[in-house]
């Protein structure tokens, strides 16, 4: 049996927001906008929200991607029905896929648990579009480290659903015990790991931690890479 440690990929192994600010740039000035802060922070906003109600099943991937560019570019006061705004989403795809950047530390946790834990098998689980996920992981070099990598889109199921995981414990073919899912969304990856019955681990925790862990079940915290890696060695010993 392996310790199959299922890693969250945004915000987790890479900074999907330093991708996503060169991409979002991009885009809008090649859509003849102006960038600034400000207009950032908007999108971001908007991003945020869409994903949690695509987390809730309420909206569809492709509703996701056209509702996010829509409202931003309306804010800049652009005639979207004149625009075409999948193109452009796919367009900032692209480019963040092209534009990948890991956070610090990752590359270092990512050849710890390669020496220290051999027995280890690192997996990523991603609610993202396959193309930028796939794009921004070979080119940070971080799939070398990997086994495999599960992605919703493909998948036709997303995080928390209990079928996602299902998919990916069969996929791997090892028990319960084996499976740790490390990640920085409660509400994709800690709710994901309560509803599939697996460890759970939440990277960089932040507001009321005691109330989330409790309502989440979460098995362990890390507030930094190197806490992180004692978090799986002391799960691995004890599981």
């Amino acid at each position: 049996m392996h310790r199959n440690l299922l890693f969250d990929l945004d915000q987790t192994l890479l900074d999907f927001h330093a991708s996503e600010h060169i991409a979002l740039k991009q885009i809008m000035e090649d859509n003849g906008q102006a960038f600034t802060e400000e207009r950032y922070s908007s999108f971001k906003q908007i991003n945020k929200q869409l994903w949690l109600e695509f987390e809730k099943g309420v909206i569809s991937k492709t509703e996701l991607f056209e509702t996010r560019f829509r409202l931003l570019f309306r804010e800049c006061g652009c005639n979207t029905d004149e625009m075409d705004i999948l193109s452009i989403n796919s367009d900032f795809i692209d480019c963040m896929s092209r534009n990948g950047v890991l956070l610090n530390g990752a590359a270092d946790l990512m050849q710890k648990i390669k020496s220290g834990m051999p027995d280890a098998r690192i997996y990523v689980i991603t609610n993202g579009a396959a193309r930028n996920a796939k794009g921004r992981i070979a080119s940070t070099g971080l799939s070398e480290y990997l086994t495999d990598v599960f992605i919703s889109e493909t998948m036709g199921v997303s995080k928390p659903s209990r079928e996602y995981f299902d998919i990916v414990k069969k996929s791997i073919g090892e028990p319960d015990e084996s499976f740790i899912v490390i990640g920085d969304s409660l509400t994709s990856d800690m709710l994901g790991a309560k509803n599939a019955g697996l460890k759970s681990c939440w990277f960089m925790p932040e507001g009321d931690v005691g109330k989330a862990v409790a309502e989440y079940d979460i098995d362990y915290i890390a507030s930094s890479f190197d806490e992180l890696f004692v978090r799986l060695t002391e799960w691995a010993r004890g599981s």
